[in-house]
């Protein structure tokens, strides 16, 4: 169990939170493909591909030079960072101070951008320019996501490939309904991804100082635990002290 307890939540927050990121991805190539045409779609989502696997190839391999308990320290308070940036934002709309994220919107708002520039010159340069973007910018998160998760224990295999299944899985059902993906709770994803990853900057932190964790490995599920019941905590708080953003969500 103490031995699966990493490499299950290593796998479960790279495809959880790769999945919240694929998805944002995939709903601007999407508006691309059927406003203007795949080709600029395509080719866009294709160099931004190929620019953060030159990124993971630049950069990898320099984390082995790096100390592991400096690596656990660094990746730790960022993943505290990262982690609960998410985790403000998720619990803000739980509670209807921020509003929920909406892909079927974001893909008309998109589409309606690209049929204002249809009459542009360079329309198909534009359109392009919006894939790559889209692309590049929740990619370079998927990257850090991998990176952070898997290499403080040296598991960034079992994170890849919890990443890789959520961009196949995204791809498969996103090509075959052809629409945004407006019915993933992305909101309750990036409340679990944010619980996660602050569990986790708080656990390498810890080890990165020197900590001796009870029940080493294990004490993960009890961070999570710990920090999933604050959270919980603090959206039954907000809600109390803002009725009325509350109300305003559920209508």
């Amino acid at each position: 169990m103490q031995t699966l307890t990493p490499i299950l939540s290593t796998v479960t927050a790279a495809f959880l939170a790769s999945f919240v990121e694929v998805v944002e991805a995939f709903t601007i190539v999407l508006a691309v493909g059927v406003t203007r045409s795949w080709a600029p779609a395509l080719t866009g989502a294709a160099l931004a591909l190929a620019v953060l696997a030159a990124l993971v190839l630049a950069f990898g391999p320099l984390l082995a030079l790096v100390p592991i308990t400096t690596l656990q320290f660094v990746v730790g308070v960022l993943l505290i960072l990262f982690g609960m940036r998410w985790l403000r934002k998720a619990i803000l709309r739980s509670v209807g101070v921020i509003a929920l994220h909406d892909e079927e919107a974001a893909f008309f708002e998109e589409t309606a951008v690209l049929r204002r520039q249809a009459k542009d010159r360079r329309a198909d340069y534009l359109a392009g320019l919006a894939s790559f973007k889209a692309v590049l910018l929740e990619g370079v998160e998927v990257v850090f996501i991998v990176i952070a998760v898997g290499s403080a224990h040296g598991q960034t295999l079992y994170a890849s490939l919890g990443a890789l299944a959520a961009f196949i899985l995204v791809m498969l059902v996103g090509l075959a309904v052809h629409r945004p993906l407006a019915r993933v709770p992305e909101n309750a994803l990036k409340f679990v991804v944010g619980l996660m990853l602050t569990s986790f900057g708080i656990f390498w932190t810890g080890e990165g100082i020197g900590a001796d964790w009870p029940g080493a490995d294990l004490a993960l599920l009890a961070i999570f635990a710990i920090v999933a019941l604050a959270s919980f905590a603090m959206v039954r708080w907000l809600r109390s002290t803002y009725p009325a953003a509350a109300g305003g969500l559920a209508r």
